[in-house]
C-alpha cells in the first residue's frame, strides 16, 4: 500500500526530540498509526478486547519495551497516561512514548495529572489536498508570512468545479485518497456507515447512545455547514426530524461525543480589541474535521453539490477550512472567523504565535465572488489599522478554481489547488 506523506511528520520528529511523550490524536482512519509507525522501535495496539483486557490488568507492561514505543488507541485504558507520566517523573528521556488514540479517554476522572511538560499533544487531520497530492502547494502559506510576494501567474488549467465537488465527497481519508477515482466515494461511504458502531465499544458515553441520533445531528450540522447557527437552530431542526422530544441537555451531550471523536470541530471567533463601538460575535462558524461527513451525513454527490451552487459554496469553504488549519498548524497558528454586528466578515483569520495575522476569504470564483471578497478584506484590514493595531501580512481570496495572480490593490487571488503550508 502505497504512503503519502504528511505535513505533520516534521512536527512529530520535532516534539520527539523536545518531549518525554506525545500524543497523536484525531479520527479513526486518519492515518495517525500509520504515520506513527514511522518513528516507533517497538508498539502496542489495544484494538481488541483481549489486549484491553490484559493492559487494564497491568498497565505499567504496556510501557515495557524498547524506545519510542508505540501504545495505539491509548485511551481504551486511560490508567495507562498516568503511567506514562510515572515513568516520566522516575527517568525523564525525550521521545520515549508516542500515544494514539481516536477519542478522548473513557473514564477521564481516571487521568490524575495534564501531562503538562511531560506529554505534548498533536492533533492530525485527514488530509490536505497538499499531502494528497490535489494541490501543487507553488504557493506557501509560510513563504506569505515571511514577506514573500505572488509574483506568478497562472492560467491553473483543468482543475475544474467538478474536480472540487469530487474531492470535497471523498474526503482527505488515506484508504480512500489511494484508491481509484470508480471507488474512493464508496471506500469514503463504508467509513462514514462505521462511524458508530459501538458494539464492542468500553466507553458508555458512546456505548449507550443512538446511532440514529448521532446521524440526525450531522445532518443538521451538514445543513448549517460554514455557518453561525445557534445550537437552539440545530436543536429546533433535529426535533423537525425524528427527535421532538429531544432538549438542549440531551443534544449537548451527543454533541461532545461527536467533539470526543473528533468529527465535528467547531471555528471560534477572532476577538482582536479594536477601538470601535463595533460589537464583535462570538458564536462558532460549524465545521466538520472533513467535508465528505457532512457529504454522507445528508446522501449527497459531487452533482448534486454541482446542481446547487450556493450550497457548493458552504460546502467549499468547509473544505478551505480544513486545508487551512492543517497548513497553520505546521506555521504554529490558528484559524478563526471574524463577524461584526456593523456587516463586517472574514472567512478566514490566520494568527501566528508572534503576532503575525493574515486576513482569507473563501470564494467558489468568478469576478463578482472575488471583488466582493476583496473589498471585504480591504475593509477588515482598514478597520484594524484605524485600531492601531498591526496590519495583515496578507490578504487572499482562496478560489476554488481558476487562476493565481495577484490584483492590483495587492490582494492574492489562490486556487486552493495551488496552497500549502
Amino acid at each position: 500500500m502505497p504512503y503519502f506523506s504528511r505535513l505533520i511528520e516534521k512536527k512529530i520528529e520535532r516534539t520527539l526530540k523536545t518531549s518525554g511523550a506525545i500524543v497523536v490524536a484525531g479520527p479513526k482512519f486518519c492515518g495517525k498509526t500509520t504515520t506513527c509507525m514511522l518513528y516507533q522501535k517497538s508498539f502496542v495496539k489495544l484494538n481488541t478486547r483481549q489486549s484491553i483486557e490484559l493492559a487494564s490488568m497491568n498497565p505499567s507492561m504496556v510501557l515495557k519495551g524498547e524506545k519510542p514505543r508505540l501504545i495505539d488507541e491509548w485511551q481504551k485504558v486511560p490508567d495507562i497516561w498516568n503511567q506514562v507520566k510515572n515513568d516520566l517523573d522516575e527517568e525523564y528521556t525525550f521521545g520515549k512514548f508516542i500515544l494514539t488514540g481516536s477519542s478522548t479517554p473513557v473514564d477521564k476522572t481516571q487521568i490524575h495529572h495534564s501531562g503538562a511538560g511531560r506529554i505534548t499533544p498533536i492533533k492530525m487531520r485527514p488530509m490536505s489536498l497538499c499531502e494528497s497530492e490535489d494541490s501543487n502547494g507553488k504557493v506557501s502559506l509560510n513563504a506569505l508570512f515571511d514577506g514573500g510576494e505572488l509574483s506568478e501567474f497562472s492560467e491553473n488549467k483543468g482543475f475544474t468545479l467538478e474536480n472540487v465537488a469530487f474531492l470535497l465527497c471523498r474526503g482527505g481519508w488515506p484508504l480512500s485518497v489511494i484508491s481509484p477515482d470508480d471507488i474512493a466515494l464508496e471506500i469514503t461511504s463504508n467509513y462514514y456507515n462505521s462511524l458508530f458502531v459501538f458494539e464492542d465499544e468500553h466507553d458508555e458515553k458512546f456505548r449507550n447512545k443512538r446511532p440514529e441520533v448521532f446521524r440526525m445531528i450531522l445532518r443538521s450540522y451538514a445543513r448549517n455547514i460554514s455557518t453561525e447557527a445557534s445550537m437552539q437552530t440545530i436543536l429546533t431542526d433535529v426535533r423537525q426530524t425524528n427527535e421532538r422530544t429531544m432538549d438542549i441537555k440531551t443534544l449537548n451531550s451527543y454533541l461532545e461525543a461527536l467533539k470526543d471523536l473528533y468529527i465535528l470541530e467547531d471555528m471560534d471567533a477572532w476577538s482582536p480589541e479594536i477601538r470601535s463601538k463595533t460589537s464583535i460575535r462570538t458564536t462558532p462558524t460549524r465545521h466538520f474535521v472533513d467535508t465528505s461527513i457532512a457529504c454522507r451525513s445528508i446522501g449527497i454527490g459531487p452533482e448534486d453539490l454541482m446542481n446547487d451552487l450556493p450550497s457548493f459554496g458552504l460546502f467549499f469553504e468547509d473544505l478551505a477550512v480544513r486545508d487551512l488549519r492543517i497548513y497553520s498548524d505546521m506555521l504554529g497558528g490558528e484559524v478563526r472567523h471574524y463577524r461584526d454586528n456593523a456587516g463586517l466578515e472574514c472567512d478566514a483569520v490566520i494568527h501566528l504565535e508572534n503576532g503575525k495575522w493574515a486576513a482569507i476569504e473563501i470564494k467558489l470564483g468568478g469576478d463578482k465572488l472575488i471583488e466582493d471578497g476583496a473589498s471585504s478584506l480591504k475593509r477588515l484590514r482598514d478597520k484594524m489599522v484605524d485600531s492601531n493595531l498591526k496590519a495583515p501580512e496578507f490578504l487572499m481570496v482562496l478560489t476554488a478554481t481558476g487562476p493565481l495572480y495577484r490584483r492590483s490593490d495587492g490582494v492574492f487571488v489562490v486556487p486552493i489547488n495551488m496552497l500549502t503550508a
